[in-house]
Protein backbone atom coordinates (compact mmCIF):
# COMPACT_ATOMS: atom_id res chain seq x y z
CA UNK A 1 0.00 0.00 0.00
CA UNK A 2 2.60 2.55 0.42
CA UNK A 3 3.09 2.79 -3.05
CA UNK A 4 -0.15 3.89 -3.81
CA UNK A 5 0.51 6.76 -0.74
CA UNK A 6 3.38 8.06 -2.74
CA UNK A 7 1.54 8.54 -5.49
CA UNK A 8 -0.39 11.39 -3.68
CA UNK A 9 2.48 13.56 -5.07
CA UNK A 10 0.85 13.20 -8.44
CA UNK A 11 -2.09 14.16 -9.87
CA UNK A 12 -4.06 12.02 -11.17
CA UNK A 13 -7.26 12.43 -12.94
CA UNK A 14 -9.30 9.17 -11.57
CA UNK A 15 -7.04 8.32 -8.56
CA UNK A 16 -6.14 4.71 -8.04
CA UNK A 17 -8.76 2.59 -6.58
CA UNK A 18 -6.50 -0.44 -5.35
CA UNK A 19 -9.68 -2.86 -4.71
CA UNK A 20 -10.60 -2.48 -8.01
CA UNK A 21 -7.30 -2.89 -9.61
CA UNK A 22 -7.44 -6.46 -7.34
CA UNK A 23 -10.38 -7.92 -8.64
CA UNK A 24 -8.18 -8.18 -11.99
CA UNK A 25 -6.08 -10.33 -9.95
CA UNK A 26 -8.28 -12.76 -8.95
CA UNK A 27 -8.49 -16.23 -10.60
CA UNK A 28 -9.58 -15.91 -14.18
CA UNK A 29 -12.89 -17.37 -13.16
CA UNK A 30 -13.41 -15.01 -10.45
CA UNK A 31 -11.90 -11.87 -11.97
CA UNK A 32 -13.20 -8.52 -13.82
CA UNK A 33 -11.68 -6.37 -15.89
CA UNK A 34 -9.47 -2.97 -14.99
CA UNK A 35 -11.04 0.34 -13.80
CA UNK A 36 -11.74 2.68 -16.95
CA UNK A 37 -9.35 5.30 -15.90
CA UNK A 38 -5.93 2.55 -16.36
CA UNK A 39 -7.07 3.13 -20.16
CA UNK A 40 -8.29 7.25 -20.22
CA UNK A 41 -6.16 9.01 -17.68
CA UNK A 42 -3.19 10.77 -19.25
CA UNK A 43 -1.63 10.29 -15.46
CA UNK A 44 -1.55 6.64 -16.12
CA UNK A 45 0.12 6.70 -19.00
CA UNK A 46 2.94 8.82 -17.54
CA UNK A 47 3.61 6.32 -15.25
CA UNK A 48 3.55 3.77 -17.93
CA UNK A 49 6.58 5.62 -19.32
CA UNK A 50 8.16 6.28 -16.06
CA UNK A 51 8.03 2.54 -14.73
CA UNK A 52 8.14 0.11 -18.18
CA UNK A 53 9.05 2.25 -21.24
CA UNK A 54 11.72 3.94 -18.86
CA UNK A 55 13.24 0.80 -17.87
CA UNK A 56 12.85 -1.80 -20.52
CA UNK A 57 14.04 -3.02 -23.72
CA UNK A 58 12.34 -1.84 -26.57
CA UNK A 59 12.22 -3.52 -30.00
CA UNK A 60 12.64 -0.70 -32.31
CA UNK A 61 13.14 -2.05 -35.99
CA UNK A 62 15.28 -4.76 -38.19
CA UNK A 63 18.98 -5.11 -38.44
CA UNK A 64 18.11 -5.38 -42.64
CA UNK A 65 16.76 -1.77 -42.12
CA UNK A 66 20.46 -0.58 -41.48
CA UNK A 67 22.36 -2.62 -43.44
CA UNK A 68 25.13 0.08 -44.84
CA UNK A 69 27.48 2.28 -42.70
CA UNK A 70 25.96 5.33 -42.51
CA UNK A 71 22.23 4.08 -42.75
CA UNK A 72 20.35 5.67 -40.31
CA UNK A 73 16.58 5.53 -38.66
CA UNK A 74 14.98 8.42 -35.69
CA UNK A 75 12.10 7.45 -33.52
CA UNK A 76 10.13 9.15 -30.78
CA UNK A 77 9.04 7.06 -28.12
CA UNK A 78 6.46 9.28 -25.68
CA UNK A 79 8.45 12.13 -26.13
CA UNK A 80 12.26 10.73 -26.03
CA UNK A 81 13.65 11.23 -29.47
CA UNK A 82 16.00 8.53 -30.40
CA UNK A 83 18.90 7.95 -33.07
CA UNK A 84 19.84 4.96 -34.27
CA UNK A 85 22.78 4.62 -36.77
CA UNK A 86 25.42 2.21 -38.18
CA UNK A 87 29.12 3.65 -38.14
CA UNK A 88 32.07 2.76 -40.14
CA UNK A 89 33.10 0.10 -39.00
CA UNK A 90 29.92 -1.32 -39.47
CA UNK A 91 28.58 -0.93 -35.78
CA UNK A 92 24.97 -0.37 -35.16
CA UNK A 93 24.85 2.52 -32.13
CA UNK A 94 21.86 4.71 -30.51
CA UNK A 95 21.85 8.07 -29.09
CA UNK A 96 19.36 10.81 -27.72
CA UNK A 97 18.67 12.58 -30.90
CA UNK A 98 19.40 16.06 -29.21
CA UNK A 99 22.20 18.63 -30.06
CA UNK A 100 24.09 18.88 -27.19
CA UNK A 101 23.99 22.87 -27.98
CA UNK A 102 20.17 22.93 -27.10
CA UNK A 103 18.42 20.12 -27.78
CA UNK A 104 17.61 20.56 -31.39
CA UNK A 105 16.95 17.34 -33.49
CA UNK A 106 19.97 16.68 -35.76
CA UNK A 107 18.13 13.86 -37.99
CA UNK A 108 15.09 13.73 -39.35
CA UNK A 109 13.09 10.81 -40.76
CA UNK A 110 15.70 7.82 -41.82
CA UNK A 111 18.34 7.44 -44.69
CA UNK A 112 22.53 7.39 -45.10
CA UNK A 113 24.40 9.83 -43.95
CA UNK A 114 28.06 10.96 -43.04
CA UNK A 115 27.66 12.93 -40.51
CA UNK A 116 24.61 14.38 -38.35
CA UNK A 117 24.15 18.94 -38.89
CA UNK A 118 22.28 20.63 -36.02
CA UNK A 119 19.62 22.65 -38.00
CA UNK A 120 19.93 25.33 -35.84
CA UNK A 121 23.67 26.21 -34.87
CA UNK A 122 25.18 23.81 -37.21
CA UNK A 123 26.92 21.58 -34.49
CA UNK A 124 28.06 18.66 -36.42
CA UNK A 125 28.62 15.18 -35.28
CA UNK A 126 30.20 12.03 -36.93
CA UNK A 127 28.45 8.49 -37.13
CA UNK A 128 29.84 8.09 -33.70
CA UNK A 129 28.30 10.47 -32.11
CA UNK A 130 31.32 12.05 -31.81
CA UNK A 131 31.06 16.56 -32.03
CA UNK A 132 33.44 17.05 -35.04
CA UNK A 133 32.27 20.82 -36.19
CA UNK A 134 31.37 23.50 -33.89
CA UNK A 135 31.63 27.24 -35.05
CA UNK A 136 31.82 30.23 -33.07
CA UNK A 137 32.79 28.44 -30.06
CA UNK A 138 36.61 28.93 -29.25
CA UNK A 139 35.64 31.98 -26.79
CA UNK A 140 33.97 29.72 -24.72
CA UNK A 141 36.01 28.63 -21.74
CA UNK A 142 36.53 25.77 -20.76
CA UNK A 143 34.30 23.75 -23.54
CA UNK A 144 35.54 20.48 -23.72
CA UNK A 145 34.63 19.52 -26.95
CA UNK A 146 36.44 15.94 -27.45
CA UNK A 147 34.54 14.81 -24.58
CA UNK A 148 31.09 16.80 -26.16
CA UNK A 149 29.21 13.75 -28.19
CA UNK A 150 25.37 12.52 -28.56
CA UNK A 151 24.22 10.95 -25.66
CA UNK A 152 24.34 7.52 -25.84
CA UNK A 153 20.97 5.15 -25.75
CA UNK A 154 21.51 1.25 -25.15
CA UNK A 155 21.40 -1.18 -27.76
CA UNK A 156 22.18 -4.83 -28.66
CA UNK A 157 20.19 -6.72 -31.39
CA UNK A 158 18.05 -10.26 -30.48
CA UNK A 159 16.85 -12.57 -33.59
CA UNK A 160 17.74 -9.49 -36.04
CA UNK A 161 15.92 -7.20 -34.31
CA UNK A 162 17.13 -3.99 -32.70
CA UNK A 163 16.56 -3.22 -28.94
CA UNK A 164 16.93 -0.14 -27.34
CA UNK A 165 16.49 0.84 -23.61
CA UNK A 166 17.27 4.61 -21.86
CA UNK A 167 17.92 2.85 -18.29
CA UNK A 168 21.67 2.20 -17.63
CA UNK A 169 21.18 -0.19 -15.67
CA UNK A 170 19.28 -2.08 -17.95
CA UNK A 171 19.98 -6.14 -17.68
CA UNK A 172 21.10 -7.66 -20.48
CA UNK A 173 19.31 -8.23 -23.91
CA UNK A 174 19.97 -11.66 -23.96
CA UNK A 175 18.52 -12.25 -19.97
CA UNK A 176 15.58 -9.70 -20.87
CA UNK A 177 14.76 -12.27 -23.74
CA UNK A 178 15.79 -16.04 -22.01
CA UNK A 179 11.90 -16.56 -21.45
CA UNK A 180 10.80 -15.67 -25.05
CA UNK A 181 13.79 -17.11 -26.97
CA UNK A 182 13.03 -20.70 -25.35
CA UNK A 183 9.40 -20.11 -26.62
CA UNK A 184 10.17 -18.42 -29.86
CA UNK A 185 13.76 -18.70 -30.69
CA UNK A 186 12.40 -22.23 -33.14
CA UNK A 187 11.15 -19.10 -35.76
CA UNK A 188 15.20 -18.09 -36.37
CA UNK A 189 13.86 -14.67 -36.85
CA UNK A 190 17.46 -13.87 -37.40
CA UNK A 191 17.38 -15.73 -40.75
CA UNK A 192 13.76 -14.25 -41.69
CA UNK A 193 13.98 -10.87 -43.69
CA UNK A 194 11.94 -7.79 -43.82
CA UNK A 195 9.46 -8.19 -46.68
CA UNK A 196 7.12 -5.56 -45.38
CA UNK A 197 6.07 -2.79 -43.00
CA UNK A 198 3.20 -2.11 -42.10
CA UNK A 199 2.01 1.23 -40.12
CA UNK A 200 -1.73 2.01 -38.71
CA UNK A 201 -2.71 4.31 -36.52
CA UNK A 202 -5.46 3.80 -34.03
CA UNK A 203 -7.83 6.46 -31.69
CA UNK A 204 -7.16 4.18 -28.78
CA UNK A 205 -4.96 3.71 -26.04
CA UNK A 206 -2.13 1.28 -26.78
CA UNK A 207 -3.17 -1.34 -24.51
CA UNK A 208 -6.14 -2.24 -25.70
CA UNK A 209 -4.56 -2.32 -28.95
CA UNK A 210 -2.23 -5.36 -28.15
CA UNK A 211 -5.36 -6.68 -25.80
CA UNK A 212 -7.39 -7.36 -28.72
CA UNK A 213 -4.67 -8.96 -30.96
CA UNK A 214 -4.57 -11.69 -27.31
CA UNK A 215 -8.41 -11.50 -27.08
CA UNK A 216 -9.55 -14.99 -28.70
CA UNK A 217 -13.33 -13.94 -27.26
CA UNK A 218 -14.21 -11.77 -30.05
CA UNK A 219 -12.64 -13.76 -32.64
CA UNK A 220 -15.35 -15.78 -34.04
CA UNK A 221 -18.02 -12.45 -33.43
CA UNK A 222 -16.22 -9.52 -34.83
CA UNK A 223 -13.78 -11.63 -37.71
CA UNK A 224 -16.51 -13.96 -38.25
CA UNK A 225 -16.29 -13.11 -41.81
CA UNK A 226 -12.66 -12.88 -42.18
CA UNK A 227 -10.08 -15.03 -39.59
CA UNK A 228 -12.86 -16.50 -37.48
CA UNK A 229 -13.39 -18.85 -40.30
CA UNK A 230 -9.98 -20.33 -40.44
CA UNK A 231 -9.13 -20.94 -36.72
CA UNK A 232 -9.81 -23.25 -34.34
CA UNK A 233 -11.60 -22.12 -30.89
CA UNK A 234 -11.15 -25.18 -29.39
CA UNK A 235 -6.95 -25.22 -30.22
CA UNK A 236 -5.56 -22.86 -27.70
CA UNK A 237 -3.24 -23.48 -25.73
CA UNK A 238 -1.94 -20.85 -23.43
CA UNK A 239 1.15 -20.42 -21.75
CA UNK A 240 1.44 -17.69 -18.75
CA UNK A 241 5.51 -17.11 -19.10
CA UNK A 242 7.41 -14.97 -16.46
CA UNK A 243 6.50 -10.92 -16.48
CA UNK A 244 3.72 -10.87 -18.00
CA UNK A 245 5.17 -12.46 -21.22
CA UNK A 246 2.68 -14.90 -22.93
CA UNK A 247 2.57 -18.04 -25.21
CA UNK A 248 -0.51 -18.70 -27.48
CA UNK A 249 -0.60 -22.45 -29.61
CA UNK A 250 -3.66 -23.13 -31.45
CA UNK A 251 -4.23 -24.07 -35.35
CA UNK A 252 -5.04 -21.51 -37.39
CA UNK A 253 -4.83 -21.11 -41.91
CA UNK A 254 -2.07 -18.17 -42.61
CA UNK A 255 -3.20 -14.92 -42.70
CA UNK A 256 -4.34 -14.45 -46.34
CA UNK A 257 -8.15 -14.21 -47.73
CA UNK A 258 -8.36 -17.45 -49.02
CA UNK A 259 -6.39 -19.00 -45.88
CA UNK A 260 -3.85 -20.70 -48.58
CA UNK A 261 -0.23 -19.79 -48.17
CA UNK A 262 1.40 -17.72 -51.11
CA UNK A 263 4.62 -18.75 -50.23
CA UNK A 264 5.18 -22.34 -48.87
CA UNK A 265 6.49 -23.18 -45.25
CA UNK A 266 9.64 -21.82 -43.79
CA UNK A 267 11.72 -24.46 -44.38
CA UNK A 268 12.67 -24.51 -40.58
CA UNK A 269 8.91 -25.12 -39.81
CA UNK A 270 8.26 -28.00 -42.84
CA UNK A 271 8.03 -30.59 -39.26
CA UNK A 272 4.69 -28.49 -38.43
CA UNK A 273 1.34 -28.63 -39.61
CA UNK A 274 0.05 -26.25 -42.33
CA UNK A 275 -2.04 -24.66 -39.10
CA UNK A 276 1.00 -24.09 -36.77
CA UNK A 277 -0.04 -20.67 -35.27
CA UNK A 278 1.08 -18.73 -32.49
CA UNK A 279 0.84 -15.94 -30.90
CA UNK A 280 3.41 -14.14 -28.69
CA UNK A 281 3.61 -11.09 -26.21
CA UNK A 282 6.14 -9.41 -25.09
CA UNK A 283 5.79 -6.23 -22.83
CA UNK A 284 5.51 -3.48 -22.66
CA UNK A 285 4.89 -3.34 -26.36
CA UNK A 286 5.28 -6.02 -28.95
CA UNK A 287 3.03 -8.41 -29.95
CA UNK A 288 3.83 -11.56 -32.56
CA UNK A 289 2.03 -13.49 -34.92
CA UNK A 290 3.56 -16.53 -36.49
CA UNK A 291 2.38 -19.22 -39.37
CA UNK A 292 3.41 -22.21 -41.27
CA UNK A 293 4.88 -19.52 -44.24
CA UNK A 294 5.76 -15.71 -42.39
CA UNK A 295 6.34 -14.63 -39.17
CA UNK A 296 4.25 -11.37 -38.48
CA UNK A 297 5.77 -9.21 -35.38
CA UNK A 298 3.91 -5.45 -34.38
CA UNK A 299 4.99 -2.94 -32.15
CA UNK A 300 2.31 -0.19 -30.33
CA UNK A 301 3.91 3.49 -30.13
CA UNK A 302 1.72 5.34 -27.47
CA UNK A 303 1.78 8.81 -28.42
CA UNK A 304 -0.81 10.45 -26.24
CA UNK A 305 -3.35 8.42 -23.72
CA UNK A 306 -6.18 7.83 -26.55
CA UNK A 307 -3.83 7.38 -29.92
CA UNK A 308 -1.48 4.35 -31.31
CA UNK A 309 0.98 4.33 -33.86
CA UNK A 310 1.40 0.34 -34.55
CA UNK A 311 4.33 -1.17 -36.97
CA UNK A 312 3.76 -4.76 -38.30
CA UNK A 313 6.90 -6.17 -39.62
CA UNK A 314 5.96 -9.21 -42.30
CA UNK A 315 8.86 -11.86 -42.57
CA UNK A 316 10.38 -14.13 -45.04
CA UNK A 317 12.93 -16.48 -46.06
CA UNK A 318 15.58 -14.90 -47.69
CA UNK A 319 14.98 -16.47 -51.18
CA UNK A 320 11.22 -15.46 -51.12
CA UNK A 321 11.72 -11.70 -51.88
CA UNK A 322 13.75 -12.17 -54.95
CA UNK A 323 10.36 -13.52 -56.48
CA UNK A 324 9.02 -11.22 -58.98
CA UNK A 325 5.94 -11.95 -57.46
CA UNK A 326 6.83 -11.06 -54.04
CA UNK A 327 5.28 -7.71 -54.23
CA UNK A 328 1.77 -8.79 -55.38
CA UNK A 329 1.77 -11.71 -53.08
CA UNK A 330 2.36 -9.85 -50.35
CA UNK A 331 -0.10 -7.19 -50.63
CA UNK A 332 -2.42 -9.77 -50.11
CA UNK A 333 -1.63 -10.68 -46.66
CA UNK A 334 -1.36 -6.65 -46.15
CA UNK A 335 -5.07 -6.19 -47.57
CA UNK A 336 -6.19 -8.61 -45.41
CA UNK A 337 -4.69 -7.39 -42.61
CA UNK A 338 -6.42 -4.00 -43.31
CA UNK A 339 -9.84 -5.74 -43.17
CA UNK A 340 -8.94 -7.35 -40.17
CA UNK A 341 -7.84 -4.82 -38.22
CA UNK A 342 -10.50 -3.17 -39.91
CA UNK A 343 -12.97 -4.48 -38.20
CA UNK A 344 -11.22 -4.13 -34.77
CA UNK A 345 -11.05 -0.25 -34.98
CA UNK A 346 -14.79 0.80 -34.24
CA UNK A 347 -14.41 -2.06 -31.66
CA UNK A 348 -11.51 -0.59 -30.05
CA UNK A 349 -12.50 2.90 -30.60
CA UNK A 350 -15.83 2.22 -28.53
CA UNK A 351 -13.92 0.55 -25.98
CA UNK A 352 -12.19 3.81 -25.20
CA UNK A 353 -14.70 5.76 -25.20
CA UNK A 354 -16.27 3.91 -22.05
CA UNK A 355 -13.40 4.02 -20.36
CA UNK A 356 -14.07 8.29 -18.84
CA UNK A 357 -17.48 7.79 -18.71
CA UNK A 358 -19.31 7.90 -15.50
CA UNK A 359 -21.53 4.38 -16.21
CA UNK A 360 -18.75 2.67 -16.95
CA UNK A 361 -18.10 -0.47 -14.72
CA UNK A 362 -15.42 -3.08 -15.17
CA UNK A 363 -17.36 -7.02 -16.54
CA UNK A 364 -16.68 -10.14 -15.36
CA UNK A 365 -13.96 -12.11 -17.80
CA UNK A 366 -14.65 -15.03 -19.99
CA UNK A 367 -12.15 -18.18 -19.49
CA UNK A 368 -11.43 -17.25 -23.22
CA UNK A 369 -9.55 -14.07 -21.57
CA UNK A 370 -6.98 -16.10 -20.02
CA UNK A 371 -4.09 -14.42 -22.19
CA UNK A 372 -5.53 -10.88 -21.31
CA UNK A 373 -5.83 -12.01 -17.30
CA UNK A 374 -2.26 -12.32 -17.52
CA UNK A 375 -1.02 -9.70 -19.42
CA UNK A 376 -2.88 -7.60 -17.48
CA UNK A 377 -2.44 -8.49 -14.11
CA UNK A 378 1.29 -8.29 -14.53
CA UNK A 379 1.04 -4.79 -16.23
CA UNK A 380 -1.45 -3.33 -13.06
CA UNK A 381 1.26 -4.72 -10.53
CA UNK A 382 4.10 -3.35 -12.40
CA UNK A 383 2.98 0.29 -12.64
CA UNK A 384 0.97 0.48 -9.24
CA UNK A 385 2.71 -1.77 -7.05
CA UNK A 386 1.50 -4.68 -4.93
CA UNK A 387 -2.36 -4.59 -5.16
CA UNK A 388 -4.33 -6.06 -1.90
CA UNK A 389 -5.02 -9.38 -1.27
CA UNK A 390 -9.05 -9.56 -1.79
CA UNK A 391 -9.32 -13.21 -2.35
Amino acid sequence: MTQFNSLAAKPIRFMPNPAAMAQTLLPLNQASHTPGYVYGSPDVLALEKERMFMKDWLCIGRVEELAKPGDFMTHTILGEPVLIARNSAGALQAFYNQCRHRGVEVAKGAGNAKIFKCPYHAWTYDLDGKLVGVPFMKQAEGFDQPNCRLKPVKLDVWAGWIFVSFNPSVESLSSFMSEYEAEFGMLQQENLRLGFKYETDFECNWKFVYENLLDIYHVGVTHAASIGRYQDQNSYRYLRLPRGRLSIHYRAKTMSATGDTRFGKIPWLNDEDGTFARIGFLPPNLTLLARCDYVRPMVHWPSAVDKTHSIGYFLFPEDKLADPEFSDKVQEYASFLTKVLDEDRDMILSLQRAMNTEGFEPGRMSFMEDAIHHVVGNHLERIFGPLPDIS
